[in-house]
Order: C-alpha cells, then sequence, then structure tokens
C-alpha cells in the first residue's frame, strides 16, 4: 500500500516508548507503509518530583501526543494502551491493538535482600518502590508488613535505584522489562500470579491511535490489529470506564480467554480492587461465556456486595488473609475448628522417592512426628499447603493448582510415574489422590486423626467449611440447622454439605484464603 507521504509516528522519548514507536514502524514498513518518529514529550515526562495521586486530571502520558495528532502535526500515536483515558478525544480513534506480552507486574529485589521463607519472597518490612495506587493497593492487602515508597522516571531509572539500594524491592510491569531486555542479574525476578495481583486494564498491549477521519490508515492498520486481544481489552476498559476511573484508579483486571470442562471457550476474569486509595481491597474471581453485558455486571458486584456474618471452621490465625480481607469490608469473621488433630503413632514409613501432602495439617504432624524430608521430592495438594512446606525450609516439586483434588491426582500420577510415594493423611482419609496411582506405588502414613468438639458458635449468616470432618461435627451439634447458601473448600465438604441438604454451594477457584475471599464475596452480592 503507497501513502501520498511518509507517516509521522508520535511518541514519547523513553527507552520502553521508543521501543513500542519502532516495533510499530517496522510493522508499517512489512506493510509497505514508509514513516518517521518524533518524539513528544508529556506532562508525565515533565514532572517528576510528585507522585501520580498529586498530579491533577487524566492521561499523563498521551495528552499532548493525542493534541498534535488532532493538530496534523503526526499521522500515528503509539501508547501503552494502559495509560489511555478509556474514552478517546472527539475526532481520534483506536485504530488497531498489538499482541498482548504477559501482563504480569513483578517484583524486582535485591538478591542479598531475598527471602525464601516469605511471600514473594520479600523479607520483613522491606522497603519496596512503586507510584501505582493499583500495585500499592494489591501489595499490602497480601504483606501488611513492607513499607511502601514513591518511585518515579522510566524503567532504566527504577533499575538502577534499585542497584543503587533506594529501595530492597520495586514494583514493575514485566512486559517493559521483557521488551527493553534490561540486564537483572543481581536481582531476584518474582512474577506476580493475576489471580493475586491483577494487572492493569490493558497492560501489555499498544493502542495504535489515529485520526477517525483517516479512513486510508485505519483500514491499513487493520492488518495489525488482533481482535481477541482487542475483546478482553475492551472488557478491561469498560469496567474501568463503569466505575469512573483513570491511570489513578486502584482497579487491577484481566480478562483471559479460557475453556471449560466441556472444552467450550469462556473468559476467566480476576479483580483486585477499591473505591479509593484509602479504601479496603475487593478481591473477585468471574467465569463468563459472552462478555456481553459481563462489565456491567462485575461493576455491580464490586458496588453490591452485602457485608455479613461469616464463620469458618478453621482457627484463628495471626494475620489471615481471609479475615483481614474480609473484616476490612465490613465483614465480621468468626474463626473455630470443630474439630481437635491429634497425632497418631505410625509405622516407619518404607523408602519412596516422593512425598505428597494433601493439606496442610499432614505437613504439620509429618514434621512433628520426626520424618524428613531430605533427599526427598515433595508434591503438594495446592498453592497454599506449597507454602507451609516453603516456610519449614524446603521447596515443592509438584504444587496442584486444580479444586478437583481428582485432576489434580491425575496430574501429579503424570509426574511421579513409577515411583513409589508416601502420602502422610489422617485417619479415614478419602484417599482422592491416592486413588490416581497405581495401588502399588501409593503408601499412606496416617499421621493424625481428627475427634468432634462441641462448641458454642455466635449465630452467623454465611458458612465456609474447610473439611467433611468439619461438616459431619457441625451437623452432628445441629441437625436441625439450614443455610441459605455455603461455602465448601473442595468437593468433598461440598459433598457432605449437599448430604445435609444444603444446595447453594460456592466453591472456591483455588484452595487458598484468595479462593475463599471470593467465593464469600460472591454470595454476598445483593441482586
Amino acid at each position: 500500500m503507497s501513502f501520498p507521504k511518509s507517516l509521522v509516528i508520535g511518541s514519547r522519548g523513553s527507552d520502553l516508548a521508543l521501543w513500542q514507536a519502532n516495533t510499530v514502524k517496522s510493522l508499517l514498513e512489512q506493510a509497505g507503509i514508509s514513516s518517521t518518529i518524533k518524539i513528544i514529550t508529556t506532562r508525565g515526562d515533565r514532572v517528576q518530583d510528585l507522585s501520580f495521586d498529586k498530579m491533577e486530571g487524566k492521561g499523563f502520558f498521551t495528552r499532548e501526543i493525542e493534541e498534535e495528532l488532532l493538530a496534523g502535526t503526526i499521522d500515528l500515536a503509539v501508547h501503552s494502551h494502559k495509560d489511555l483515558p478509556t474514552v478517546s478525544p472527539p475526532g481520534l480513534c483506536i485504530a488497531a491493538v498489538s499482541a498482548r506480552e504477559d501482563a504480569s507486574d513483578v517484583i524486582l529485589i535485591r538478591e542479598e535482600k531475598v527471602d525464601e521463607k516469605r511471600q514473594y519472597l520479600l523479607p520483613v518490612h522491606a522497603k519496596v518502590g512503586t507510584s501505582s495506587f493499583r500495585r500499592k493497593l494489591l501489595l499490602q492487602a497480601w504483606r501488611t508488613d513492607v513499607r511502601i515508597e514513591d518511585l518515579r522516571g522510566n524503567v532504566p531509572t527504577r533499575v538502577n535505584k534499585l542497584r543503587e539500594g533506594s529501595f530492597d524491592a520495586i514494583l514493575l510491569a514485566w512486559a517493559g522489562l521483557k521488551r527493553l531486555n534490561l540486564d537483572l542479574s543481581g536481582l531476584r525476578v518474582v512474577r506476580l500470579p493475576h489471580r493475586e495481583f491483577a494487572p492493569a486494564p490493558a497492560q501489555g498491549v499498544l493502542a495504535l491511535q489515529t485520526r477517525e477521519n483517516d479512513t486510508q490508515l485505519i483500514n491499513a492498520l487493520r492488518a495489525l490489529h488482533h481482535h481477541d486481544v482487542s475483546e478482553c481489552i475492551g472488557l478491561e476498559r469498560r469496567v474501568l470506564n463503569l466505575l469512573e476511573g483513570g491511570c489513578l484508579t486502584p482497579l487491577g483486571i484481566i480478562c483471559k480467554p479460557d475453556r471449560d470442562e466441556d472444552d467450550n471457550k469462556i473468559f476467566d476474569i480476576h479483580v483486585g480492587w477499591a473505591s479509593s486509595a484509602k479504601s479496603p481491597a475487593v478481591f473477585m474471581n468471574i467465569k463468563a461465556q459472552t462478555l456481553d453485558g459481563t462489565a456491567e455486571k462485575i461493576v455491580h458486584a464490586l458496588n453490591n456486595f452485602q457485608p455479613c456474618r461469616v464463620f469458618i471452621s478453621r482457627n484463628s490465625r495471626q494475620g489471615s488473609f481471609f479475615n483481614r480481607v474480609l473484616e476490612n469490608a465490613g465483614f465480621s469473621v468468626h474463626a473455630a475448628s470443630l474439630i481437635e488433630m491429634r497425632p497418631v503413632k505410625s509405622v516407619v514409613p518404607p523408602s519412596a522417592e516422593w512425598v505428597f501432602f494433601s493439606s496442610k495439617h499432614a505437613v504439620d504432624f509429618f514434621l512433628k512426628a520426626g520424618y524428613s524430608l531430605e533427599g526427598k521430592k515433595i508434591g503438594a495438594i495446592s498453592k497454599a499447603t506449597a507454602q507451609i512446606i516453603r516456610q519449614a525450609g524446603f521447596v515443592c516439586d509438584f504444587i496442584g493448582y486444580s479444586t478437583d483434588t481428582a485432576l489434580t491426582g491425575k496430574q501429579f500420577a503424570g509426574v511421579a510415574g513409577r515411583a513409589k510415594v508416601i502420602f502422610p493423611v489422617a485417619k479415614g482419609s478419602l484417599r482422592t489422590v491416592q486413588k490416581q496411582l497405581p495401588a502399588i506405588n501409593a503408601v499412606d502414613l496416617v499421621v493424625y486423626e481428627t475427634v468432634n468438639l462441641v462448641k458454642e458458635l455466635p449465630e452467623f449468616d454465611l458458612p465456609v467449611f474447610t473439611s467433611p470432618s468439619n461438616v459431619d461435627a457441625y451437623f452432628h451439634v445441629n441437625p436441625s440447622a439450614r443455610f441459605h447458601a455455603a461455602v465448601a473448600m473442595g468437593g468433598a465438604p461440598a459433598s457432605r454439605l449437599k448430604h445435609y441438604g444444603v444446595r447453594n454451594i460456592q466453591q472456591p477457584d483455588a484452595f487458598d484464603d484468595l479462593g475463599l475471599v471470593t467465593a464469600v464475596m460472591r454470595l454476598s452480592i445483593k441482586e
């Protein structure tokens, strides 16, 4: 395709912005379109001594570029899509979006500061640099002990400040680090899971913006457009727009195409949000078959959950994410196990290559009994169980991610092969994982048993049952109890709840506190 003149691409002057502009320039050249790059300084570039919360308005990194586009001094603007306001100025449009780079946030930690036993490997009271409201909100939801201080500047400048010792760690987008191919030697890179640390709307995507009456260029840019990416980030930015937010709004959201159990296309959406920088964090996980109307449903859910009285069938834990997040959001939480766990003296286990733990309690009783994990490969049913193992000084070789324990068992069987596996378990264990392995390879090691406790509980609206034993213990004392809804941590407690007549049962998307929080949030939404 030929144009009457070489196109002028408008871009900021940072290393990352120029990488983005040059990438688009190369793609245009492949389409037969020549172009040059004009560097434009934005307000966000000029003002480096203020954090974003002290800068008024929106479009810190885009407004001046859009003004030149409207004036006709440039033909095409290349933006980090996450920097754009959700509504384009009159006369401009997004003609194409790029493929999506990995949208994850990462923590870079000075190697000498890494603490292998702590979440995200951050040491206690770590000094962490970021100027993003969203990153501050989410990190403090998980690690209340860290000290967060403002960090401005382009990506290389931020990394240099870390190397110089101004911070113990910094928070950045992985996409920028990957695109710049920076030397990260001497730094530990910790990728943050989307479900725990939802990225900014449209993070990792480039937006190609032009005048809406430039039909020739718009048509040419169709070859560069990624419709599937546009569909997902359209949902993310629609939610941002409905929340009347801009780049300062503490909203993390990512929409990813997925498949359900019947191999139908669905969308898996993770949200971390607060109504203001000083408001509590709210976490949501939504699976949708279509994106039509989904943004409106998400915003309704975020704005219309009804705090209630929650009972969870486990003893209160210091610093519990579950208690802290729900209580900050207005819920009351009463935690009390309805069973007591007692050690069982077991035989000396046979030699085995693997030890697989199906609960955090199994880890505790196994180690307290004096059994050793040295020289063993270690499997864990979930990330939460793996965290307990890591705190004990060991690293897992297999971690399950599904709430379907049979599926986790099949996946583990594929990893373990014909190796012998010891399963530290409770007396009377359902053996769901073991059944997926050849019987000769799965050896149970009974390390504890459960005994029902009789406890008086305060009134509550929503129970969360963490095990089938706790369900049985509750109904043993309260046989006529009826619940409008309940949360069950997995299929086994859900099955027991159904046995007692409970029908509205929500299961978490993972066996951890975040999964339980999102399950409680879903059941507390006012219709």
